[in-house]
């Protein structure tokens, strides 16, 4: 199993970079960064977004969006796109707000100094998180810094790291493409929450991206790398309809990095099956040659709803909450029991709501899903 020393070297994964090409075509990219707190039992998700950012257009511009303790939720949108920069060969981005930006500012600053250039804004990399908001109607506001020292990528950390949906990834035929950043690092750093600072040293994190023209229809995701008695074990699961070229298909994967391995329950090497309710309840199962895993996810909280890049720029689409109770079981192909795992700070969503009804893979996906969400 490699140590956490070990992989001090970033394992950076396929598409860490920014995909826009400079075309007007409609386009958005987003990424996720989040860091949980086990001792608090709160967790801190930092949403950063950027819409057709050639400018002059009627969605053009960025923001970003925390989902704070007890679900709590800022946000501060950037209508300058002209604030925001991204490199293209590596994970590293930000945006500042204002109406005039120094075009010294458009790049990694230092983070020594980043506050004292940057009033409101964020930058970050796949080892910085940083930045301050204020919400100018509520005076709500978010100050943070904080450093991820990696531990898994996406794949087997002792391979090269894997596109989250496939080698086809590379083409331009998903709609909208998606890529797991990091599955489970260390953050050490501060968040400032409305005068409340929050401390911490080698706390679970995780950060996401996906890109193209707009979210899937409809959306169902649980993360989790903050387990009871489990600190090497990281789950993403989830699935969604997405457009491939002029059809499109429901598809769900559950993976696990776990004590040095991958586990990896996809399309195209395993069966996955989930029945998902449209708030409250998420199940999944999944079998492929070696083993099989199941999941159940559960919430009795409201969840809050968060933005999403539509058809129609950014609007509230998607429901979360950090604090859902989730049960994990892994199993060989003998049917011995090789893991057992439990969360009450797991990662829930539903998305392209409302839905109608329960959506499993053994029926149609809820036909009267809001349009506008993909």
């Amino acid at each position: 199993m490699p140590s956490e020393r070990s992989l001090a070297v970033p394992l950076q994964t396929p598409h860490s970079g920014y995909h826009w090409t400079g075309s007007s075509e409609r386009f958005f990219e987003g990424w996720y960064y989040r860091v949980t707190l086990p001792e608090r039992a709160q967790t801190f998700a930092f949403m950063y977004s950027i819409e057709d950012p050639a400018g002059g257009r009627p969605h053009s511009g960025g923001a970003a969006q925390i989902l704070g303790p007890d679900d709590g939720y800022l946000c501060r949108t950037f209508p300058n796109p002209r604030g925001f920069w991204a490199d293209r060969d590596r994970l590293a981005l930000g945006h500042i707000a204002a109406d005039t930006v120094r075009d010294d500012l458009l790049r990694e600053l230092d983070p020594e100094t980043f506050f004292t250039e940057v009033r409101s804004g964020y930058q970050a990399t796949a080892q910085l998180n940083q930045g301050a908001i204020r919400d100018p109607g509520s005076g709500r506001w978010c100050r943070w810094h904080y450093t991820i020292q990696p531990v898994y990528g996406w794949g087997n950390p002792q391979r090269s790291q894997q596109s989250t949906a496939g080698w086809l990834s590379f083409l331009p035929i998903f709609e909208p493409g998606w890529q797991i950043l990091l599955a489970h690092g260390r953050a050490t750093g501060w968040i400032d929450w409305n005068g409340v600072r929050y401390e911490f040293a080698g706390a679970p994190a995780y950060s996401e991206k996906n890109w193209g023209r707009a979210f899937p229809r409809t959306w169902f995701w649980l993360n989790c790398n903050s387990f009871h008695d489990e600190p090497d074990l990281a789950l993403t699961a989830g699935g969604g309809r997405r457009e491939i070229l002029w059809w499109d298909e429901d598809v769900a994967l559950i993976c696990l990095h776990y004590r040095g391995m991958f586990y990896e329950f996809v399309p195209w090497n395993a069966e996955v099956h989930w029945q998902v309710q449209p708030w409250g309840e998420w199940k999944m199962q999944a079998r492929n040659t070696d083993y099989t895993v199941s999941l159940s996810g559960t919430s009795s909280r409201p969840g809050t709803l968060l933005r999403a890049p539509t058809e129609r720029g950014l609007v509230y689409c998607c429901r979360d909450t950090m604090h859902g109770r989730l049960i994990l079981e892994l199993r060989d192909r003998a049917g011995r029991t090789r893991l057992t795992a439990k969360s009450d700070t797991c990662g829930l969503e539903v998305g392209g709501i409302p839905w109608p009804g329960p959506w499993s893979d053994r029926h149609p996906q809820p036909t009267s899903a809001r349009r506008d969400c993909g």
